[in-house]
C-alpha cells in the first residue's frame, strides 16, 4: 500500500495540547479522505510539516493539508516544502505555494482577466497611508488585511474616521462589500481542474468574518452557470493546474462576482458540503502518480 503524507501542523494534530478551535475541520477532512484513499491502495499518514528527520522519500506523495501555522514562519515553511519536493511528489507544488503565499498574486490574476475587488496595496502602513486608501478606493468602509496571512488574523474593518491600529507589515485595503453580511461568501471547490462543489459561508449576526473560529457557518448550494463560469475562468488562467483549489468570491451590488482569494496552499475544502471530495481527491492523486 502506497503511503501518502498529509501535511498538518502542531496546532491541528489530534491530541495536541494547544489544538486550534477549528481543528475539527482537520478531523472531518481525514474522515473524508482516508477510506477513499484506502480503496485505491493508498494510506494517508498525518505528518507535521515542521517535524524533523522525516524520511519523505518513503512517501509516494505529500499533500499540503492543515498547515495552518505557516504564515507565522512563512519562509521556513516554503523552504521546507522545497526539501519535501526534492524527495517526493508535492501537491500543490512549492512554486505554486510560494506564488500564492503573498496576496500580490491577485495582481497577476487581474491582468489575466479576473474581476478583482478594488485594492490599495500598502507596502509600508502608516496612519496617513491607511486613511488615504479611503479616498483612493472612494469608500467610507474598508477591510485592511495582511498581504501574507491566513484566516482573519491581523485583519481590521475600518470606517472613515476610525482610529488606525498599529500595522507592522505590508497590508492591502479593499472596500467592504455588504453582501458578506447578507448573501455571504461564495466558495467553489475544484479538484484537478474539475468543479467539485460549492457553498456559501456566512458570518454570525453583527460580524463579517466567515471562518468557523468566529462562529461562521456553511451551506451547500448549487452554483449558477454564471457563477461557475466566473470561478472557472480564474482557475483556467493558471499556467499550472493545482491538485486542489478553492475560489472565494463576493457579489457586488451589480450582481457580478468579484474574486477575494484563490486558495491553493492549505484551504479547508468543506467535505461535509461536498461528499464527493474524498473520492475525487483519491482518484486525482492516483492519476498523478500513475
Amino acid at each position: 500500500m502506497k503511503k501518502i503524507a498529509y501535511l498538518c501542523s502542531q496546532v491541528t494534530t489530534p491530541g495536541a495540547p494547544n489544538r486550534r478551535d477549528d481543528a475539527f475541520e482537520h478531523d472531518l477532512t481525514m474522515e473524508a479522505l482516508r477510506p477513499e484513499f484506502q480503496k485505491r491502495d493508498m494510506m494517508i499518514a498525518e505528518v507535521c510539516w515542521d517535524q524533523p528527520d522525516v524520511e519523505w522519500q518513503a512517501f509516494g506523495a505529500a499533500i499540503i493539508g492543515t498547515t495552518w501555522d505557516y504564515s507565522d514562519r512563512a519562509e521556513l515553511f516554503l523552504e521546507t516544502l522545497k526539501q519535501i519536493e526534492s524527495r517526493t511528489r508535492l501537491f500543490n507544488s512549492s512554486a505554486m505555494v510560494r506564488w500564492n503565499s503573498d496576496k500580490r498574486y491577485l495582481k497577476e490574476l487581474a491582468k489575466n482577466g479576473a474581476k478583482l475587488i478594488p485594492t490599495q496595496w500598502i507596502e509600508t502602513p502608516t496612519e496617513s497611508s491607511v486613511r488615504e486608501a479611503f479616498d483612493v478606493l472612494q469608500c467610507d468602509d474598508l477591510v485592511v488585511k495582511r498581504q501574507v496571512g491566513a484566516g482573519a488574523a491581523g485583519q481590521y474593518r475600518l470606517q472613515r474616521g476610525d482610529p488606525v491600529p498599529f500595522l507592522d507589515r505590508a497590508m492591502m485595503a479593499q472596500p467592504f462589500f455588504p453582501s458578506i453580511q447578507t448573501e455571504g461568501e461564495l466558495s467553489l471547490i475544484y479538484v484537478d481542474g474539475q468543479f467539485c462543489h460549492a457553498l456559501i459561508k456566512r458570518a454570525v449576526s453583527g460580524d463579517y468574518r466567515i471562518q468557523s473560529s468566529y462562529g461562521g457557518t456553511e451551506q451547500a448550494i448549487e452554483a449558477s452557470a454564471e457563477d461557475l463560469a466566473s470561478a472557472s475562468s480564474v482557475l483556467g488562467s493558471l499556467e499550472e493546474m493545482p491538485l486542489y483549489a478553492r475560489v472565494d468570491m463576493l457579489r457586488a451590488e451589480t450582481g457580478e462576482l468579484y474574486l477575494m482569494e484563490l486558495e491553493v496552499i492549505e484551504p479547508y475544502l468543506y467535505p461535509l458540503e461536498g461528499p464527493e471530495l474524498g473520492s475525487r481527491m483519491a482518484a486525482a492523486v492516483e492519476r498523478r502518480l500513475s
